[in-house]
């Protein structure tokens, strides 16, 4: 049953959330519908800056919001969730308003579910973009050359890059190669990819590194993403690799521009889900490049 105010807004305290608070985040994931997803928690916990509302009740967090930062170019807002005893009642607003004043002016983004659409473009958000969600059990795929996805990748049945797991030597090119198609520097979270995800590959061609892709767990399936490639070819083998490593169905959001890459998984058994838009407050300096990002890690906002 919805729960009244019992203070005027600007009366509610927002404090900075810690790994203190992970049962509580996923406590409130679980009260919208969401997975609880601790292990996604705890990595947004440490790499980003979580913000909360306690609930005046006691009854666990009112609202949360974490931002990430990639330095003075770019932020990226996630998790903004409010109790649904509170709903409708300006808390997201204000919670939101709050974290936009803490970011000084820095460009935001974010990825937007339709009910929460709306008030991100009252803060004035743009929409730049779209993701498409796809789940399912992966299978293979007969491609148009004739090659089956059952082979192993690098085989020499198999045109193209080499997929191999990715050790700590491949971290400096890693970070180059993201840093490249993101257009930020976003080494402390890609430096927590390793702890975090349960298998981390990278493809090389040519002894250089072309792409990579991480796979982590998510109430019973298992999440691709980030997802970074030279080109959907080198996407696929990415995705072919992991989808090996495990007995779970997948999950990827997609950036919808990557028309040929959702048709692949559709011919792999996985089916559309729910969008999302991409939305973004402020001008960046340096502009990501699309077409080497194909799944993100994560896109939950609200």
């Amino acid at each position: 049953m919805p729960s009244s105010l019992p203070r005027p807004l600007a009366d509610l305290p927002v404090r900075r959330l810690t790994r203190d608070d992970l049962v509580p985040c996923a406590d409130l994931s679980e009260d919208r519908g969401w997975p609880r997803d601790e292990h996604r928690w705890g990595l947004l916990l440490t790499a980003g800056t979580a913000y909360g509302i306690d609930d005046p009740e006691g009854k666990g967090l009112m609202a949360t919001c974490v931002v990430t930062s990639y330095g003075a170019d770019l932020a990226a807002i996630g998790m903004l969730l409010v109790a649904g005893r509170y709903s409708r009642q300006g808390v997201a607003r204000h919670l939101m308003q709050r974290v936009i004043d803490s970011t000084g002016g820095t460009p935001l983004s974010l990825y937007a579910t339709s009910a929460g659409r709306p008030l991100y473009e009252k803060l004035g958000f743009r929409t730049v973009g779209r993701n498409q969600r796809v789940s399912g059990r992966f299978r293979s795929a007969a491609e148009p050359d004739g090659h089956g996805t059952g082979g192993h990748p690098g085989s020499a049945a198999d045109a193209g890059p080499t997929v191999r797991p990715a050790t700590a030597g491949d971290l400096p090119a890693m970070l180059r190669l993201d840093a490249e198609a993101s257009g930020v520097d976003r080494t402390h979270l890609l430096a927590r990819l390793p702890a975090f995800a349960d298998h981390l590959r990278v493809a090389e061609d040519g002894g250089a590194l072309v792409g990579y892709a991480a796979l982590w767990p998510s109430e019973g399936s298992h999440v691709v993403g980030p997802l970074i490639a030279r080109d959907t070819a080198t996407a696929k083998v990415l995705v072919r690799s992991l989808a090996g490593a495990t007995d779970r169905p997948l999950r990827v959001d997609v950036d919808a521009r990557h028309e040929e890459l959702l048709a692949w998984f559709g011919a792999c058994g996985l089916e559309p889900g729910s969008a999302t838009t991409v939305m973004r407050l402020g001008s960046r300096r340096q502009p990501e490049d699309w077409t080497r990002l194909f799944a993100p890690l994560s896109v939950a906002t609200g």
